[in-house]
């Protein structure tokens, strides 16, 4: 069974950083996708970051060069280190996994069966 918990998220102010991690049992490491998405209410859920399997990650164009994914599975952890935070950066946080996602859909939240709770993350101006 597998199971996603998040934590990290806090308030900062704009320009500030966080490091969201994502504990995380139950996945065959290297044969898994992981990814971060983000959702404010009223809207989708936005994919901002991907791992593949292979290590290689991806990230949406509202954060490449300001987020990092990464996981330490020795830890089983996965982790999203935000600089730069701005308060279009302000959401709640899911870290998302599951093993059968093309490559050109790793952002599609419908591609994941497997959620952790979320954590909130809240950027002031």
């Amino acid at each position: 069974q597998v199971q996603l918990v998040e934590s990290g998220g806090a308030s900062v102010q704009a320009g500030g950083s966080l490091r969201l991690s994502c504990a995380a049992s139950g996945l065959t490491y290297g044969r898994d996708y992981m990814a971060w998405f983000r959702q404010v209410p009223g809207n989708d859920r936005e994919g901002v970051a991907a791992i593949a399997p292979s290590g290689a990650p991806s990230y949406s164009d509202s954060v490449k060069g300001r987020f990092t994914i990464s996981g330490d599975y020795a830890k089983n952890t996965l982790y999203l280190q935000m600089n730069n935070l701005e308060p279009e950066d302000t959401a709640i946080y899911y870290c998302a996994a599951d093993r059968w996602i093309h490559y050109t859909r790793v952002f599609l939240s419908a591609q994941y069966n497997y959620w952790g709770q979320g954590t909130q993350v809240t950027v002031n101006s």
